[in-house]
């Protein structure tokens, strides 16, 4: 994915929460994802070398990258 793009997606999502190096949008326009081209709930951006997760519900996940941050694609079960 190449910034114009990026910045494209991340300006089409609210905001959620930022802790640390994650940072999470919540699709509230259902946009498709990049990856399965089915509508995503949440774009989480993982900024660090390592990052961990708690996750409090079942998820699918999609997977993509830009420049040095993983991009996970959440849909809900």
């Amino acid at each position: 994915m190449d910034d114009d793009e990026f910045e494209e997606l991340r300006s089409s999502l609210t905001p959620q929460e930022s802790a640390g190096g994650v940072t999470t949008y919540r699709n509230t326009v259902a946009i498709a994802c990049p990856a399965c081209e089915e509508s995503f709930d949440d774009l989480v951006v993982c900024e660090g070398e390592y990052e961990s997760l708690e996750l409090s519900r079942m998820l699918d996940l999609c997977v993509g990258t830009h420049d040095d941050q993983v991009l996970l694609f959440t849909h809900r079960q």
